[in-house]
């Protein structure tokens, strides 16, 4: 990376205060990277999801660690929720379902914070952390939530009745397709979260509350 020219103090300090929105503590077992040694592809999605959120989630501190993983990680990622015959309330139910049976603190928080904001919900993501079965939600989405759950904790006896159960709940088959694909994105993304012990940010706790 060009170093910045010396000549300019504001600029300097300027620079300074945003060289590492990375937080440190973003995960315990792997160390974070420095913003400014990282890719400018990586640097750009970084400082726009910055911009966006107000805060730099964990999650992008964290998987910066190994740049081609978070190229394809995020790429994947926004594939799910852009491209997709599924609300994004509903993605957020999944996600916040199967991190509750798979005890993933970092996605429990975060995603819970989400599908608060999407659902328009401030009760939700609790219901759906302690126990999804008992959560408020319609007929349709606990029969998504049952075949989500499934899939993370038996995915051997999914069978073709598990699809039909979802068409009878009104699931179109493209909707069917992204739900396993959501299920099965954030698996990977639980047991990542997991395995490098990424820790959550503050403000995600008090995100649609109110």
């Amino acid at each position: 990376m060009a170093e910045h020219d010396s000549d300019s103090d504001s600029d300097s300090d300027s620079d300074s205060a945003h060289s590492q929105p990375l937080s440190d503590d973003a995960m315990t077992r792997f160390p974070v990277p420095d913003f400014a040694d990282l890719p400018e592809d990586l640097r750009e999605r970084i400082e726009d999801e910055t911009e966006r959120a107000g805060f730099t989630p964990n999650i992008f501190s964290a998987m910066a660690y190994k740049p081609s993983h978070f190229r394809a990680f995020f790429a994947y990622h926004d594939a799910l929720v852009d491209d997709t015959a599924l609300e994004r309330e509903e993605i957020e139910m999944i996600i916040v379902a199967v991190s509750g049976v798979n005890h993933c603190y970092y996605c429990n928080v975060a995603h819970g914070a989400l599908a608060r904001i999407y659902a328009d919900d401030p009760l939700l993501a609790d219901q759906l952390v302690a126990n999804y079965r008992t959560a408020d939600v319609n007929d349709a989405h606990r029969t998504m939530l049952d075949i989500a759950v499934k899939l993370t904790e038996r995915p051997t006896e999914v069978e073709e009745d598990d699809l039909e159960t979802l068409r009878a709940a009104g699931f179109s088959e493209e909707a069917i397709w992204d739900i396993a694909a959501v299920t099965s994105f954030f698996n990977l993304s639980n047991r990542m979260a997991m395995f490098a012990d990424m820790r959550p940010n503050d403000e995600f706790h008090a995100l649609g509350r109110e």
